[in-house]
This record gives structure tokens, C-alpha cells and sequence, in this order.
């Protein structure tokens, strides 16, 4: 009787074993599968680019949200000539976990050489 109560032991203990290995592997791939704060900008930029077919030119805010992450990419809309009249474009960015778009849009446009209006002190 010893024996098996032994071997009973051992088996539930191994168990015990066996389930914290796979719960440390699961979390371990969902860690590796997770992309980095870099990788998340580049796969923003990118899929925003293939979208609307321009270019990202910089990320003015960056932030990890509940359901993933939320940036404002600023864009190039159009071109002029000289470069402080071209039309630049905001745009909110979200993304899950994953690094993947979820959605976007333009939450403003403005030309490239305009600083924003800054209100101060009753003005």
C-alpha cells in the first residue's frame, strides 16, 4: 500500500510538473509571438502605406492601449513645390496585439511649413 500511494504521489507530482512546463511554453510562445515596440511601428507604418499609398514620414504619438496600440502617423498627402506648401496629413492609427491594423483615419490636415495655433492665456 505504501507503494502505491508512492507512486500515486509521484504521478500527481509529475502532472503538476507537466502542466507548469505547458503553461511556461504557452506563455512563452505568446511572448515570441508578440512583436516589439519597433517591429509594431514598422508594421504600422507599412500596412498604413499599403492602404492609402502614402508613405509614413514619422509617428508623432505612440501608445499601448487595452485591445493593443494607438499611433498618429503623419503622412505626406501632397507634394508641392515649394516643400513648406506641401499637405501633410495626421492619422490615428490602431492595432491589436498582434502588430496587425485594425483601423485608421485622418484626424487632420495641414501644410508642412504651419506651426499648430497655440491658444495661451486668454488670446
Amino acid at each position: 500500500m505504501s507503494n502505491t500511494k508512492n507512486t500515486e504521489e509521484s504521478q500527481d507530482s509529475q502532472e503538476t510538473q507537466d502542466s507548469q512546463e505547458t503553461h511556461k511554453s504557452t506563455e512563452n510562445n505568446r511572448s515570441a509571438k508578440r512583436p516589439g515596440l519597433m517591429e509594431v511601428l514598422r508594421q504600422a507604418r507599412g500596412q498604413l502605406a499599403e492602404l492609402t499609398g502614402m508613405e509614413a514620414e514619422s509617428v508623432s504619438s505612440f501608445e499601448q492601449t487595452e485591445e493593443g496600440w494607438a499611433l498618429e502617423v503623419e503622412v505626406l498627402e501632397l507634394e508641392r513645390v515649394p516643400d513648406t506648401m506641401s499637405l501633410m496629413a495626421s492619422y490615428q492609427v490602431e492595432l491589436d496585439q498582434d502588430g496587425q491594423l485594425t483601423g485608421y483615419r485622418r484626424v487632420r490636415r495641414y501644410e508642412r511649413g504651419r506651426a499648430d495655433a497655440r491658444r495661451s492665456g486668454g488670446q
